[in-house]
């Protein structure tokens, strides 16, 4: 399903795995709220003068599946308490991935402060033209590293499907210029031993059990 035009609250809010909704314009806060699955695609009219914020707060808050591309920046809060759900924006404000337990998050462009505060599971990848990332990161609970190989296949997968999906101009910059602009890209994501107490006091999502698994097996 395809919209034009200017959406309220909650747009996507508890999707569901199979629908698609496509957004030409922007949204409000609450973007993709408790979403299971499925897929939200958001980008500017072709009139838009660029770099464009399309979406507001609280983006994919407590999501815990699905996809989300958004050809723009974002509000604070992105994917707080996402525990499941993939997303690739083109910047965001503070406290972005603020208790994530799960999925996935890629930044295109700039990021606000306190990035990754309470983060215990999940892993968010950021473009960092400037190099100013280090001191925008809460560092209690996660590390900051470069992208290994594996990492680096999966963020080129999904920069080009966000290409694909939204007809982005920065995506297609970053496509062009690889790999120098994955020499750009920082990981961030819970050190392991947050991820081994998350995993004993309270489950840990599929993929950082295979983190620790893959950590035991090298000792």
């Amino acid at each position: 399903v395809t919209f034009r035009g200017s959406a309220g609250q909650s747009f996507g809010a508890f999707l569901a795995a199979g629908t698609e909704l496509r957004l030409i314009g922007e949204a409000n806060d609450y973007v993709g709220k408790g979403m299971g699955g499925g897929r939200l695609v958001i980008l500017p009219p072709r009139d838009d003068a660029g770099d464009p914020y399309l979406a507001g707060n609280v983006v994919l808050y407590g999501a815990t599946g699905g996809e989300l591309f958004v050809a723009g920046r974002v509000g604070e809060r992105l994917a707080v308490r996402n525990s499941g759900a993939t997303a690739v924006v083109e910047g965001a404000g503070d406290h972005a991935c603020e208790y994530m337990t799960g999925g996935t998050v890629v930044v295109l462009g700039p990021v606000g402060c306190n990035l990754g505060a309470g983060m215990t599971g999940g892993r968010a990848f950021v473009l960092d033209a400037t190099e100013a990332l280090a001191g925008r990161v809460n560092a209690e609970l996660v590390d900051v590293a470069g992208p290994d190989p594996e990492d680096l296949g999966h963020l080129r997968a999904l920069i080009e499907r966000h290409a694909e999906l939204t007809g982005s101009a920065r995506a297609d910059e970053v496509l062009a210029a690889w790999p120098d602009a994955a020499r750009r890209f920082l990981r961030v994501a819970p050190r392991e031993d947050v991820v081994v107490i998350t995993q004993r006091n309270e489950g840990t999502p599929a993929h950082a059990k295979e983190r620790v698994a893959a950590a035991s097996a090298s000792n």
